[in-house]
């Protein structure tokens, strides 16, 4: 009786300290009043999450199915169904399969797509998805402002047109992350031509110091010219590991190398985070590989 008293008391104690853990971990979260951007590992997709300092949640792409899920529950506390805002870049299943996931099991304020027609059975299940929840639904144009809080701000660069009946890739959301000196710019699966488009109406302002590699690192993005006028510190690719595709291609690494930018990969380092003051940058990453 005694040993099993013993025993119960280190339970207790055991269960105490995982409470106090979690209790400090939901304060940290809350009381964190910088920029979090999680490129998360959910195989061969996009999905990044982000936190603004005044703690709003925004997640662009959800990757191909489930495993944002997981994702989401290691960086968000287990009792908070809400995000804010959801962008999806364009309607491939490598990109909205998830956000279906995500609004079945979220609450959504807003949600922001380019409106391009893509007659699949994902974009019909995030179509059904969508009408169940009371989620306000904006079409991207450019010089849609979306303010986080905390001085955050997305800015939508592309489209600046009706993409209704263009290629999804070419009609996939453009924006620009903002938070002090610091900038991310995330490009979905743009094509070189729209990336050029782009290099002609932004020019320097295009200028970030994290770029998002468009389309996981296909030798279709990152022309030259992109990648030097953003001249970014860091250049992250969500792609699979061993994917069938062979992203990233060895033509997109070499570009990157011969402008000394430092490769952040999902494939290598599992889920990727970039914290910002607004006046630097921190990078870490948690490798489940």
């Amino acid at each position: 009786m005694q040993k099993l008293a013993r025993h119960s008391k280190e339970y207790l104690v055991s269960l105490l300290i995982l409470v106090n853990v979690f209790v400090w971990y939901v304060v940290a979260w809350e009381q964190n009043d910088k920029l979090l951007v999680y490129f998360l590992d959910i195989g061969q997709g996009d999905s990044i999450f982000i936190k603004s300092p005044s703690g709003n949640k925004m997640i662009v792409d959800g990757g191909p199915g489930k495993t944002v899920l997981q994702e989401l529950s290691k960086v968000l506390p287990f009792h908070d169904r809400k995000i804010d805002v959801v962008v999806s870049t364009h309607p491939d299943k490598d990109h909205i399969g998830g956000l279906v996931e995500v609004l079945k099991n979220y609450d959504v304020d807003f949600e922001i797509d380019p409106n391009v027609n893509a007659e699949t059975a994902v974009l019909g299940n995030f179509e059904v998805a969508l009408s169940k929840k009371d989620t306000k639904r904006i079409v991207a144009r450019r010089g849609v402002t979306v303010d986080l809080g905390g001085g955050a701000k997305f800015i939508i660069l592309f489209p600046d047109r009706d993409v209704l009946d263009v290629e999804t890739n070419v009609a996939s959301i453009v924006g620009k992350l903002v938070y002090g000196e610091k900038s991310f710019l995330l490009t979905g699966d743009s094509p070189q031509s729209i990336e050029e488009y782009l290099v002609y109406l932004d020019g320097e302002n295009l200028e970030s110091d994290v770029l998002k590699i468009g389309h996981h690192g296909s030798r279709t993005s990152s022309a030259t010219s992109f990648i030097e006028t953003v001249n970014p510190r860091y250049a992250v690719i969500q792609a699979g590991k061993d994917n069938s595709y062979g992203h990233p291609h060895k033509e997109v690494i070499d570009i990157l190398n011969s402008h000394n930018i430092e490769i952040l990969g999902t494939y290598d380092l599992g889920t990727i985070l970039i914290e910002s003051d607004g006046k630097n940058l921190d990078v870490r990453s948690f490798s489940n590989k």
